[in-house]
């Protein structure tokens, strides 16, 4: 199978909502397996799977993610925050610390 990217769709996979879910997959993975480890290109291919998986990953954290527009939003009880409040509340809730190298790679 042969995919080719256009500039709209190469600029989704190298930043916004394909590379923010990619790095969301690998927290979650690492903080508590609710996910598998996905880099950009496999979201982008199959990107309603594997976003609503890391959706529901969230979720089970009790924080709402959205990837549905050109950036990931997060919220929590009503009010938004950022994906990094997000990774800090999903430490807090789960009882684990993680710095970045021990998820990012």
């Amino acid at each position: 199978m042969r995919y080719e990217l256009n500039d709209t769709a190469l600029g989704l996979v190298s930043a916004g909502t394909y590379s923010q879910t990619a790095d969301d997959s690998r927290f979650l993975n690492s903080l508590n397996g609710s996910t598998d480890r996905y880099g950009t290109f496999k979201i982008f291919i199959d990107s309603g799977k594997r976003t609503s998986e890391i959706e529901s990953a969230w979720l089970a954290l009790e924080i709402f993610c959205d990837t549905s527009d050109g950036e990931n939003t997060y919220s929590l009880g009503g009010g938004t925050i950022t994906q990094e409040e997000a990774r800090r509340i999903a430490m807090e809730r789960t009882g684990r610390r993680m710095t970045e190298s021990d998820w990012k790679w």
